[in-house]
């Protein structure tokens, strides 16, 4: 069933577990997503971000209504969230098609013009019944200002927060995007800090190259809705390399989008069950992963 964003992340928070919102760029990844959500029976956030909306031609509609009908029919709840937008024009669209939460990310911009870019963001999008996301400081792995190495301030974010009305936070903590290897170490009393400096949810981007102890830390010190991308890819791009390498002909893509997308179905599930803490349970008419080998980490 699709919910609220919103919900999602106070339940979560009033329980003290992680939101898993995972990245969907095709419909096998939001099939898996929600799978491996019923498997570890916990809720879940598809997120599309604006690069796999340039992917898919500039168009939003089709891949959210992919998206929106795999939710629709889920027996967990699903929220739809359109993530890391920094087109106006895109963020405008976000409520009309379904969605139920987006992030505006003005984190490009300088502290002065970022506050304002968001804060009318806000503005469009709480008018629009949008539960708004946004990011301060700069996360590693992704161009332009996210570099290495710049933490997101706990007073300045207390400040942010206030001036600009958005419902959760991103926060720069020691994660990177687009990481294919588990060894990032998060500053955890910063997290601490931050959470009890700002009084909404926190959001941790670049997640996949954290270390299940170290999510398992972070979510305990303060962070609520954890964003997973690349491991999903990993799991994905394993399982079809598997297949071809085992059959070399095949050219049927269900025969290798079939393995693909039990893979990340079961990188969802694992992950969900760290960071809910939650044990293996399967709830009653969830879709079986086909018993495909899984290959994910």
């Amino acid at each position: 069933m699709l919910i609220p964003t919103g919900e999602i992340v106070a339940e979560a928070r009033r329980l003290g577990v992680g939101a898993g919102a995972f990245n969907v760029i095709t419909v096998e990844h939001a099939e898996a997503v929600v799978t491996g959500a019923e498997a570890a029976g916990c809720a879940v956030i598809l997120q599309i971000s604006e690069n796999a909306v340039r992917f898919h031609h500039g168009r939003l509609a089709p891949i959210a209504a992919a998206a929106r009908a795999v939710a629709e029919l889920s027996t967990v709840a699903v929220g739809l969230h359109l993530d890391h937008v920094e087109s106006d024009e895109l963020f405008d669209q976000a409520a009309g098609n379904g969605f139920g939460s987006a992030m505006y990310d003005a984190s490009k911009l300088d502290y002065g013009n970022n506050v304002a870019a968001t804060a009318h963001a806000v503005a469009r999008g709480h008018a629009a019944g949008l539960w708004v996301e946004s990011e301060l400081g700069e996360v590693g792995g992704k161009d332009g200002a996210h570099k290495p190495g710049v933490r997101t301030n706990p007073v300045e974010a207390a400040a942010y927060v206030q001036a600009t009305g958005v419902d959760a936070l991103a926060v720069a903590v020691g994660s990177s995007h687009a990481m294919t290897s588990r060894d990032a170490r998060l500053d955890h009393e910063l997290i601490r800090q931050l959470r009890d400096a700002v009084p909404v949810p926190l959001v941790l981007h670049g997640s996949s190259g954290v270390p299940d102890d170290e999510l398992r830390a972070a979510v305990h010190s303060g962070l609520v809705k954890i964003n997973i991308g690349t491991a999903l890819n990993i799991a994905f791009t394993g399982a079809i390399r598997a297949a071809i390498e085992r059959d070399a002909q095949v050219v049927d893509p269900r025969k290798y989008l079939r393995d693909a997308r039990n893979d990340m179905a079961e990188t969802v599930a694992k992950a969900l069950r760290v960071l809910t803490g939650v044990q293996q349970r399967t709830p009653t008419g969830q879709p079986h992963l086909d018993g495909a080998d899984n290959h994910a980490a």
